[in-house]
């Protein structure tokens, strides 16, 4: 079943600068062959649920397996018979930011106090 994961693996406790065990954990999982992003706070992972888990959690355990105390945070999005939903639900987003609703003119002055009127109830 094809799913897309967001998830951040982060070590606990190593300091303030992460950047160095995180490099760790994002290795692992381009190295998985399943495609993947990694953005500011969280790395994309698409493929079959069962080979997603399997590189989550070997990201997860390249920290635990040192002794580091690591979180998880994980969110899924399983969508039976529906691929590359990656770059699809990017595409479909930026479609849907390039359709402008229909330009409204400024009312004018008499709609305006027409408006206003009805309001305080005159007509």
């Amino acid at each position: 079943m094809n799913t897309l994961i967001a998830v951040s693996i982060a070590p606990v406790g190593v300091g303030e600068e992460l950047s160095k065990h995180v490099a760790e954990v994002v290795k692992v999982i381009r190295e998985s062959g399943l495609p993947n992003k990694t953005y500011s706070m969280f790395t994309e992972i698409e493929g079959e649920w069962d080979a997603v888990m399997a590189v989550v959690k070997r990201a997860t355990f390249v920290l635990a397996e040192k002794g580091i105390r690591t979180e998880v945070v994980l969110k899924a999005d399983i969508r039976p018979g529906v691929s590359n939903m990656m770059e699809g639900k990017i595409d479909r987003l930026n479609e849907a930011l390039e359709e402008k609703p229909a330009e409204q003119k400024p009312a004018s002055v008499e709609d305006r106090i027409r408006t206003t009127l009805q309001r305080v109830g005159r007509k």
